[in-house]
């Protein structure tokens, strides 16, 4: 095991703030004298199917204190799932079933070990314990906030100022997520930088019954591809870890420069000196940042798939891209003369998903015909053979008879 200073070096790693360091060091001191690991919690709603890399900058902290000796728990909130996590909303969100988070539960289980040992990994739900509580156990959690603490998180006080209606079941998310950490007697819980009053909230009542109060960890949001703002599915952004080798490499490949290098900081193994070789033999122009992306993009697609599908999409990538040859593996589609282009890329390929996302994306030049960029995807085609192009990473042969 590493000494203190040298595992919170590594630990400080890519972190937005660490409530407090100092409590942080003398519990890894006390673990290193004591040969007894910390207890590391970071709690994950199953509230969608799938993840994407922006989820897996706490799950990838998590694997380095399991690297570092320590005992990582990835808690699934299936409990709180169903009250949903008002972090950041502007209004009342809708509570899911408990099927949904269930089903949502066993998929988060299969895509979380692409990162973490499993046999090293304590997986734990919180239902576990708060679907023991009553009525009166919850009235004696509820008993130890107040709503003016409450009202000091940003969203609950600018809700409040808008005269926006707050439930009172919102008000027991922060409680029942500080709860779990006196369940499992966490010692440090990692988190978003949104989730920093909900980490506090976990150390007030760690101390109320009478636990070391955790370190609260806070990570930051991970930029989606646009560099702005945060990954999301919603804003469609996102890589997601489910994806295929292929939209994985391109999705990364497409990232700026500057970009790059914060997605190497929070998501690769790459150790700090590394990151600092690589980033001086950029700047130095010793290494183009294109080659530097590609490895990115393989070491991520390698963790998520294998490392042949890593080389097979850069393959495939730079056949694209760099040498602009179609691909090998494009899908034939046979379609009459009749059929509109619009009608091709919506219905008969499922290329987009809808017919002003199709319009949309033809105006900005991103629809081509045999290498012609095309903005009439009304037209029809005359008989013969194309190739249809359709954003950057979709191809396909069209047979027009």
């Amino acid at each position: 095991m590493l000494k203190p200073e040298e595992q919170l070096e590594q630990i400080r790693r890519g972190s937005e703030e660490i409530i407090s360091e100092e409590e942080l060091l003398k519990k890894l001191q006390k673990s290193y004298e004591t040969g007894t690991p910390l207890r590391i919690k970071a709690g994950f709603d199953p509230t969608a199917p799938d993840l994407h890399l922006g989820h897996t900058v706490l799950i990838q902290k998590l694997k380095h204190f399991q690297e570092l000796g320590h005992q990582v728990i990835f808690l699934i909130g299936d409990f709180t799932g169903m009250i949903g996590d008002p972090t950041g909303k502007n209004e009342t969100r809708k509570a899911l079933t408990k099927e949904d988070v269930l089903a949502n539960a066993e998929t988060y289980k299969e895509q979380v070990f692409k990162i973490l040992d499993p046999e090293k990994t304590e997986v734990a739900f919180n239902s576990t314990w708060m679907e023991k509580m009553d009525s009166s156990d919850m009235i004696k959690l509820a008993s130890q906030y107040t709503v003016a603490r409450m009202l000091e998180r940003d969203d609950f006080s600018k809700r409040y100022k808008e005269n926006r209606p707050i439930s009172i079941h919102e008000f027991l998310y922060p409680l029942v997520q500080g709860y779990d950490s006196v369940a499992l007697k966490s010692d440090v819980e990692l988190g978003g930088t949104d989730q920093k009053f909900n980490l506090l909230v976990g150390r007030d009542l760690q101390r109320h019954d009478a636990q070391a109060p955790q370190v609260a960890l806070t990570m930051p949001i991970l930029e989606g591809l646009d560099g702005v703002q945060k990954m999301s599915k919603s804003l469609n952004n996102y890589i997601g870890i489910n994806e295929t080798p292929q939209d994985m490499f391109g999705k990364v490949m497409s990232v700026s420069d500057e970009l790059m290098f914060r997605y190497y900081l929070l998501l690769s193994d790459k150790s700090l000196q590394e990151l600092d070789a690589l980033k001086k033999s950029v700047a130095d122009g010793q290494k183009h940042p294109m080659d530097a992306k590609k490895e990115l993009a393989m070491e991520i697609v390698a963790r998520f798939h294998t490392e042949q599908a890593a080389i097979d999409a850069r393959e495939g990538f730079e056949q694209i891209f760099s040498k602009r040859e179609n691909p090998d593996d494009m899908h034939e589609h046979a379609m009459e003369a009749s059929e509109k282009l619009l009608e091709t890329i919506v219905k008969g390929l499922k290329f987009l998903p809808s017919n002003s996302e199709a319009r949309r994306l033809a105006k900005q030049g991103g629809i081509y015909i045999d290498g012609e960029k095309t903005e009439n995807i009304d037209q029809t085609l005359q008989p013969g053979e194309y190739i249809l192009k359709v954003g950057k990473r979709k191809f396909a042969k069209l047979v027009v008879n």
